[in-house]
């Protein structure tokens, strides 16, 4: 079975991008195999703010399925992504039991508190950038849920950046959160 891991960037007081979802402070780490770490992944599954930001920008995740969790974005807009607007959590678990590699949950706390409520989130893999934002957009949703986690691995680079991985400690009676 696929794994859904989230595998993002942040700061050190819990940060995935700044008060203007502005990112500028993750810098490339040299020693970092981003390459590696993409060919893990056949799906990337975001929520819409992160994929309207990525979209502005031209990444187009080249050779990945792209499925965008919203209630806003019209299909017929997007025909080169698949957009889920209703009984998420089905379309994730059958994604899951689908052949392939693991689906990168790619930013967004909102989605992301959304997905641990379900129990379909199976690591957290944060990638610490050596910075204190202030504020910004919350690595977990502050609607979120208590997670116990279990340190698979760690890594420190030369920047400073720490790569940490956790597994999830699946738990049962979740209460839900509902992201846009």
């Amino acid at each position: 079975m696929r794994r859904v891991r989230y595998q993002v960037a942040c700061s050190l007081d819990g940060y995935i991008a700044g008060p203007n979802d502005d990112f500028d402070w993750i810098t490339p780490e040299p020693v970092f195999d981003f390459e590696t770490l993409y060919a893990q992944f056949d799906i990337v599954l975001m929520g819409r703010r992160t994929y309207e930001i990525v979209h502005a920008m031209g990444e187009d995740f080249r050779g990945k399925q792209v499925v965008v969790a919203s209630r806003s974005l019209r299909p017929a807009d997007y025909p080169d992504i698949e957009i889920v607007s209703e009984h998420l959590e089905t379309r994730i678990q059958a994604l899951r039991a689908q052949p392939g590699r693991d689906i990168w949950l790619y930013g967004g706390g909102d989605l992301f508190a959304q997905l641990l409520a379900w129990n379909l989130v199976d690591t957290v893999e944060p990638a610490v950038i050596p910075i204190l934002l202030g504020g910004g957009v919350n690595l977990l949703s502050p609607r979120g849920i208590r997670q116990s986690l279990i340190l698979v691995r760690h890594r420190a680079y030369p920047s400073g950046m720490l790569l940490l991985e956790y597994d999830v400690r699946k738990e049962v009676n979740r209460t839900a959160v509902v992201p846009e």
